[in-house]
């Protein structure tokens, strides 16, 4: 079997710095690595629209932002295919099969919807595409035959439902469709990357992010005015490190070699945070030390960026391919489904057989 990879993000916004750790640095190893046969990344319009639907302007004007921001970050098109959900059909019509195999009232169970939906205040008015996205998703992976998903750890409800619809379907139609497997972050923190203001995630909703396109001087802003340890207000105090921001970001991005080169007098970040625990440090160094970090993980993303946005039509065509290749793709696993379904009437003689067996 081929290891096939699916993976994607809504274009509501530009990306940042939460996406990067959490996916698509991952992306870009796992793409490099040549373990995988395959490797789909989708802008995953359609599901944007199921609570834009009112402002289909922003899904679409975020499309090439979000594809500049994937080229930008190494992923790369000889490699890894990149399309518009939007535009590969097939998966709507693979959603429109599955959905008899979900009930309601599983679909309302799902924490993840559950979670989303109060959210986006939905609880009286639910639009029906959007407490559809989990079977819509399972369309999204099956289409591509995908064996593995990178998902963060509050996407594990929506897979473990894609996994459900495939078993049975399998179990209903015989053996088609494959279980994904799921690609979590190498750690904790990947996997939820906190806002610049100490809140759970950061999020272009809650306006506490880094965008990966962020220029040197907001960048530089955005780290200085990050939330630490409160009670920390003179260099002498000992300060917290747990729950701390700037620490925790240099628990992600921080490296031995980083100290070498901006802050010698500490050997590492053990170091570090044991002399801020003691008292003697202050915040305004440690924020200084992480933003010269993210500036050096930065700036070659925003250059490439950059450049990218001088040949907008380069990255249109790659679109364009990559979307003709997922369409393609998709609609070999749609005949095989409609196979299974026997719903593929004038794919060949055998239905025309039967009805002739029948009425004659």
């Amino acid at each position: 079997m081929q290891k096939v990879i699916l993976t994607g993000d809504r274009p509501t916004g530009r990306l940042h710095l939460g996406h990067y750790v959490g996916s698509l640095k991952n992306r870009v190893d796992m793409q490099n690595s040549g373990d995988f046969d395959e490797i789909f990344i989708m802008i995953a319009d359609a599901q944007a629209l199921t609570d834009n639907f009112a402002n289909p302007k922003k899904v679409r004007d975020n499309v090439m932002e979000v594809a500049l921001d994937y080229l930008a970050c190494g992923i790369d098109p000889t490699k890894s295919h990149i399309f518009i959900q939007s535009e590969v059909r097939a998966l709507t019509e693979l959603t429109f099969y599955y959905m008899n195999l979900v009930t309601l009232s599983r679909l309302q169970r799902n924490p993840t919807v559950k979670n989303e939906i109060k959210l986006r205040n939905f609880e009286t008015s639910i639009p029906v595409g959007f407490l559809n996205y989990p079977i819509s998703q399972t369309a999204d992976i099956t289409g591509f035959k995908a064996t593995h998903v990178p998902v963060g750890e509050d996407q594990l409800p929506m897979i473990e439902q894609a996994r459900e619809i495939v078993r049975s379907f399998n179990n209903i139609y015989g053996d088609t469709l494959i279980e994904p497997t799921v690609v979590l972050p190498k750690n904790e923190v990947e996997q939820r990357l906190p806002g610049i203001d100490g809140k759970a995630k950061m999020s272009k909703s809650l306006g506490n992010c880094i965008y990966l396109s962020d220029d040197e001087d907001t960048i530089t802003k955005k780290v200085m005015s990050m939330y630490t340890d409160p009670n920390h207000i003179k260099v002498s105090d000992p300060g917290q490190v747990e729950g701390n921001v700037v620490f925790t970001y240099l628990d992600v991005f921080a490296t031995d070699a980083d100290f070498a080169k901006y802050l010698p007098e500490y050997k590492n970040l053990d170091d570090l945070k044991k002399h801020y625990q003691q008292g003697g440090v202050g915040d305004v160094a440690i924020k200084k030390f992480l933003n010269n970090i993210l500036q050096d993980i930065l700036r070659p993303i925003r250059e490439r960026r950059e450049n990218l946005s001088q040949n907008i039509e380069s990255v249109y065509n790659i679109l364009k391919e990559g979307t003709k290749y997922a369409q393609q793709k998709c609609e070999k696993t749609l005949n095989e489904v409609k196979q299974a379904m026997k719903i593929d009437y004038f794919e060949s003689d055998e239905f025309l057989k039967e009805m002739i067996d029948k009425y004659h």
